[in-house]
């Protein structure tokens, strides 16, 4: 008993789901038959109901699966027909082990994205812990889709999607070879092997067996085999080709086109090269019973499985597994997945080039019987040890695996933002500090579905428009204090906050300014930017060269971005740009490159944004806008992993830094007044924290806030590190969240800029 559940599809769904989207749709475009051609506008209108009625086909599955799942079960989904199922079970349950694997091949992205639901599709099947295919090419197809239409990160293990990863590997499946191996024992299979010896003594069997269908490739098979008798006549009388055609689709005028022509070659052939006694080709149009197929596997020289696309074809495997007396030769598409595997056996052949297949039947009918012994020997070795037993543990063995392993990277995942209590320590401190990133954390969401982005309105960066009103409430509020710290230029950060009451650090905290005054330079006056223009020379040869890509001249770095350009063209691009700077303009300078996802930057040696952070809280505490100390920190942003550090900058339990150096000037970059900052040893300003000075009596320090004394006090007290030291913090007081970036030093994890958003809104509601 198979202990089978049913899952029951009413008849409208099961056409437009199973013969529409399944069969009209994904079957063609997945074997390389593109979309339908005819009528373009009604095809168009009829995926909109095709595709609704899969997911809703796969949600019916769900519904079923998760009916019947217990804790500890595994789900694996199977083919085409329910793509869909793993987004599903994953909604119901995240903790539930799902695999999926597909039966057909996986098309090359360029096919695969003319699909119009391409990017809902794999996103589904990316909710899967394991995705596994017959072959390496077509999961490498699938690896280079996601990453080309959807924008993700491959890697060798599958597709990386903010740091939860999508196991994507090569299944190849087989058969119970040893059916077919006890089978050739039994007396009615013995009996049939008599029969068909008989019947074809003297002769040469060659044999297809084939669904009747477009890919199988059994029209040009025939006419291979045609010119084959045409260019060797001696063996026209030597030699039978017994072709099966298993009925399919009988009902579809395709499959009743090709029927038609199938015949049509093969009464012309017959016609042409046939005896009174004896004709060329067998064809039959139905299926044979496990024993006679058996037996006619057993007795056949060579087998011909030409198949113009297939996900695997284990005719092949069948054929191999029955030949351990007769060691026949396999001649073998190299567009069967099989190829993968018996490749080095067989004679592979494209079988579009009807001379080449002509010319292997030739060589397979001649070949030495030494050689047959060394190419049916190696063949039957992975055959019968790559069973679909073997296949099956070895699935569900790596599905478990990738769960172990998805739940060790998960330890090393900060958590979720906890919001509520975020919002509430936010409310209950007396002055508290507000850090926000810009691009990826304050920027309108954007369209990720591959190329299709307009990438010079992305390119614009823009405030959110729902963060208008909501920021202005918080920068207004006299208990906070709010900076906006970004890679930058100035110009982006005047043009959408100009008029907010906050504090803004452009191009990672060398520039600095409060709301509407004057822009001021926090650079060291030993820092050396002579590297720059060499940097800029070749970031402009590599813009001309990559198509879509751009480059960004700041004061302070440079940064080469490939976000549009191809994936995989602009990964290598960057790879031959970091070899030229490295060997040149900046072999002996004292910068940093800094690689992001889509981007390279070259910026002075110790400029980040944690490195910024102290320079920046001095400079606010020498403006007089802190009147009491830092109770509380909330810092967001989606930033890159080198300027991380201001996550960690604010941790009580980072160690002190070394013995203070005289302060560095700082000068205004619009009238040149000077300010006193803080440098090491290298010329650079220092980033060193400091544990926070204590405050003995509150009293003291509020009664101080209203005769102006307190500021005053403090400054006496404070060393170089005038940022870190008005800092009060506990550990509970200090909230750091990276923004759509799983790893990261951050304590927690905001999803997108929408949570971001949905956060500050709640803040501002919360203001008096």
């Amino acid at each position: 008993m198979q202990r089978c559940i049913p899952v029951f599809l009413d008849e409208e769904t099961v056409h437009q789901y199973y013969n529409g989207y399944c069969n009209n749709i994904l079957w063609p475009l997945f074997h390389y038959l593109g979309l339908p051609q005819e009528d373009r506008l009604a095809t168009t209108r009829s995926f909109q109901s095709q595709f609704a009625a899969y997911k809703k086909a796969n949600q019916m599955f769900a519904d079923v699966v998760n009916e019947h799942y217990k804790e500890g079960d595994v789900v694996w989904c199977h083919d085409y027909h329910l793509m869909f199922l793993p987004k599903c079970l994953k909604e119901y349950n995240n903790k539930m082990k799902v695999g999926w694997f597909l039966h057909t091949p996986f098309p090359s992205s360029e096919i695969h994205r003319t699909l119009p639901s391409r990017s809902e599709l794999l996103k589904s099947v990316l909710a899967a812990d394991l995705v596994g295919f017959h072959t390496y090419d077509y999961a490498r197809h699938f690896v280079s889709a996601c990453t080309r239409i959807l924008g993700l990160e491959g890697t060798p293990d599958g597709v990386e999607d903010q740091g939860k990863l999508t196991r994507v590997a090569a299944f190849p499946i087989g058969i119970d070879s040893d059916r077919f191996i006890q089978a050739l024992e039994l007396p009615q299979v013995k009996d049939h092997i008599k029969d068909l010896k008989d019947r074809f003594a003297g002769r040469k069997v060659m044999l297809g067996v084939d669904r009747l269908d477009m890919i199988k490739g059994i029209p040009q098979k025939i006419l291979a085999f045609e010119k084959f008798l045409e260019e060797n006549p001696i063996w026209r009388d030597k030699v039978v080709l017994v072709q099966i055609a298993v009925p399919t689709r009988t009902d579809v005028p395709e499959y009743q086109k090709l029927s038609c022509e199938v015949h049509e070659i093969v009464g012309r052939i017959n016609g042409r090269f046939g005896t009174l006694t004896t004709v060329p080709i067998h064809h039959l149009d139905r299926s044979l019973d496990f024993h006679a197929l058996c037996a006619l596997y057993a007795v056949t020289d060579v087998a011909l499985v030409t198949s113009l696309r297939d996900g695997m074809n284990l005719v092949s495997y069948e054929f191999v597994a029955c030949q351990a007396s007769k060691k026949g030769v396999l001649i073998l598409s190299e567009f069967a997945g099989a190829a993968q595997s018996l490749g080095a056996g067989a004679i592979l052949v494209n079988p579009w080039n009807v001379t080449e297949v002509a010319a292997s039947i030739g060589y397979a009918l001649t070949m030495p019987a030494d050689e047959r012994e060394k190419r049916h020997r190696h063949n039957f070795t992975h055959v019968t040890t790559h069973t679909s037993q073997e296949w099956a543990e070895t699935f569900v063995s790596e599905l478990n695996d990738t769960i172990v392993e998805a739940q060790l990277r998960t330890r090393q995942i900060s958590p979720l933002l906890p919001k509520r209590e975020a919002i509430e320590c936010f409310l209950q401190s007396n002055n508290r500090l507000l850090i926000l990133g810009f691009n990826g954390t304050l920027t309108e969401p954007v369209d990720s579905q591959g190329r299709r982005i307009d990438q010079f309105k992305e390119m614009e960066l823009k405030l959110h428009p729902d963060l208008i009103e909501p920021l202005k409430k918080i920068c207004d509020d006299p208990k906070t204090t709010t900076i906006v710290l970004s890679g930058s230029d100035r110009s982006v950060l005047d043009e959408n906050f100009g008029e907010y009451k906050m504090w803004l650090a452009a191009e990672h905290g060398m520039f600095l300014r409060f709301t509407k005054e004057d822009w001021m330079t926090t650079m060291p006056e030993s820092l050396n930017m002579d590297w720059v223009d060499s940097v800029k020379h070749v970031f402009e040869y590599f813009t001309e060269r990559t198509p879509r890509s751009h480059f960004e001249l700041r004061e302070t770095s440079l940064v080469w971005n490939y976000k549009y350009a191809d994936v995989e063209f602009g990964r290598l691009q960057a790879k031959d740009m970091l070899q030229h700077l490295l060997t040149g303009p900046i072999s002996n300078a004292s910068v940093d490159v800094v690689q992001g996802g889509r981007s390279v930057e070259v910026r002075a040696v110790g400029v980040t944004k944690g490195a910024a952070i102290d320079r920046i809280l001095g400079e606010i505490v020498h403006h007089n806008h802190v009147k009491a100390p830092i109770d509380h920190v909330l810092c967001i942003g989606h930033f890159l992993p080198k300027d991380e550090d201001i996550y960690t900058f604010f941790e009580p339990e980072l160690p002190s830094g070394p013995t203070p150096t005289p302060r560095a000037k700082m000068v205004n970059s619009v009238n040149g007044t000077v300010t006193n900052l803080s440098t090491g040893t290298n010329g650079l300003v220092s980033f060193h924290h400091k544990p926070p000075i204590s405050y003995r009596n509150p009293e003291k320090i509020a009664s101080n806030h209203t005769n102006g004394n307190w500021l005053s006090r403090i400054r006496n007290r404070m060393t170089m590190h005038e940022g870190s030291s008005v800092l009060d913090l506990k550990g509970d007081n200090y909230f750091s969240c990276a923004v759509g970036r799983k790893r990261s030093n951050a304590r927690y994890l905001l999803g997108s800029s929408a949570d971001v958003v949905s956060l500050l809104k709640e803040l501002a509601d919360c203001q008096p």
